[in-house]
């Protein structure tokens, strides 16, 4: 599913209008009236309740007052309250809003908080929150959050337009407070708000409602943003040849573990193999490479000297100066524990390790070391590199708090990819993932039984093979969150939603795989 930006937004609005003399009120009348016709369908009121419209003074008050006005001819009770006085409105909305007054429609102009209460006092219900649409840039104060609070208080459907008044459109952040909206009907296209985190928690059930947009407007603003689904991920993964052989499917070196942590490099190398790696090797410490080598029959293994049960990062670097030359990708961190060794290590491997046939994955410890070290260093590096962190690793490369990472996932997300020049995955409900090029893809699949150990090495070497097959570093991270997480919704059907291990996804992989691609 393509995601718009607000920019984007109102360049499609534009170009409809000018380029391809769609008028601007058509526009309006069609949104408010798929508004009002999708929230009737979903909760039909009965008297003597009534439908109660909440408009701001902009666009986005005068698709309420559209739906308001339709509500109103099929026979529906409305009334509006609007933030400020309709004298302020101008254009479209000020249209919109005389004809919902023709119509019969009763409009309360709140100007104090205690005006907003008396017309929030009489039953209603259904909302309809039409205070900000998808241009709002700044924290909601004033009136407006007053009435937000208020309709959030209550025990009422809301059907949002465009997107729930307070969450911001490009990123999902809530700005101050946002409405807690049990349908959004937005229009021609989803945005990034709906569906990332906070926000996505204020959407509820999204409906997207064609209004007239221009093809070739929409041609003309190329979305760069994904919701993935099967069908964007399939063409990234060919179906094999008959005559296929193992050297035509990479080779992954997973540089992972320590004492103690084999599990990981086992993990990630699994993860790997079942993704369809031609061959695998771990590049282990001295101290757990029994463990490790009997631990799986088709890995192969190199024991790396250590110290104190992790790598020793000189011998680590003489060792792996010529293990790697032959790999086409490395699986880097899994287990790896945080050591002056490691952080010899990391560094060299930053350096040398990668190249423009050898992309190189950094997870979990070695992102650690990352923000030790500090993530810029990646800008040097001579090829393609990932980042997979979970919101405390991405907090302590950007050196702020998880909170604030949260708060605004896609910001986060970008400027660590402006930090790096490195393709990064922001692990969590609905992850992110962000490229050099200004790309950013949200998840659709994954479920809460992945909160377990293990699942984000098994991602690690699910990625890991498909930059190994030579799929581009911004598409092998997509779609090995996308398995990741499909795999894991399949494993859920099977075992229930909590309880199954990283093992039971891993296991699946192949099954998901010719699920998506063939």
């Amino acid at each position: 599913m393509k995601l718009l930006t607000a920019a984007q937004s109102r360049e499609l609005d534009r170009l409809t209008q000018v380029k391809y003399s769609v008028p601007s009120y058509s526009l309006m009348t069609n949104a408010g009236e798929a508004v009002a016709r999708a929230a009737m369908e979903k909760y039909p009121v009965r008297a003597p309740d009534r439908v109660l419209v909440v408009a701001g003074k902009g666009n986005n008050g005068g698709d309420g007052f559209v739906a308001g006005r339709k509500l109103l001819q099929d026979g529906v009770r409305t009334t509006a309250i609007l933030i400020g006085k309709a004298s302020g409105l101008k254009g479209d909305a000020a249209r919109a809003h005389a004809e919902f007054v023709g119509a019969g429609g009763t409009v309360v102009e709140a100007e104090s908080d205690a005006m907003i209460d008396g017309a929030l006092r009489e039953p209603a219900g259904v909302i309809i929150d039409a205070i900000f649409g998808t241009g709002l840039n700044a924290e909601v104060t004033g009136l407006a959050r007053h009435a937000i609070d208020l309709v959030n208080a209550l025990d009422v459907p809301v059907v949002a337009v465009d997107i729930a008044s307070g969450v911001n459109a490009d990123t999902g952040a809530i700005m101050g407070a946002a409405a807690n909206a049990s349908m959004t009907v937005t229009f021609g296209f989803a945005k990034f708000g709906h569906l990332s985190y906070p926000g996505a928690g204020c959407c509820g059930e999204l409906r997207l409602a064609e209004i007239g947009f221009a093809s070739g407007a929409v041609d003309e603003i190329a979305p760069t943003g994904l919701y993935l689904d099967a069908m964007d991920v399939r063409p990234w993964l060919q179906p094999r040849p008959y005559n296929s052989h193992k050297g035509m499917y990479g080779h992954p070196m997973v540089i992972a573990g320590s004492r103690g942590k084999s599990g990981a490099v086992l993990l990630a190398a699994r993860g790997a193999l079942r993704t369809g790696a031609g061959l695998v090797t771990a590049a282990i410490p001295a101290s757990i490479a029994d463990v490790v080598a009997s631990g799986q029959a088709e890995l192969m293994t190199e024991a790396i000297a250590d110290r104190d049960g992790h790598f020793d990062g000189q011998a680590a670097t003489s060792a792996l100066a010529a293990l790697i030359e032959p790999m086409s990708s490395l699986v880097v961190g899994p287990g790896i524990g945080v050591s002056d060794g490691t952080v010899a290590l990391i560094s060299w491997l930053i350096a040398h390790g990668v190249s423009a046939r050898r992309a190189m994955l950094l997870d979990a410890d070695a992102l650690n070391v990352l923000a030790k070290i500090g993530p810029e260093k990646l800008q040097q590096a001579a090829g393609p590199v990932v980042l997979t962190p979970h919101p405390g690793e991405m907090a302590r490369m950007l050196g702020i708090g998880t909170t604030e990472v949260n708060a605004d996932r896609i910001s986060a997300a970008k400027r660590l990819v402006e930090k790096t020049g490195a393709v990064v995955l922001l692990k969590g409900a609905r992850s992110v993932i962000a490229g050099p090029g200004g790309e950013v893809y949200l998840n659709s699949t994954g479920n809460p039984g992945m909160s377990t150990p293990g699942m984000g090495d098994a991602l690690s070497g699910i990625v890991g093979a498909l930059l190994g097959q030579q799929m581009d570093a911004l598409h092998a991270m997509a779609f090995g969150v996308f398995l990741h997480g499909y795999a894991a919704d399949r494993v859920a059907e099977h075992y229930g939603r909590v309880g199954y291990i990283a093992g039971d996804l891993i296991q699946d992989l192949p099954r998901a795989i010719d699920a998506i691609v063939y």
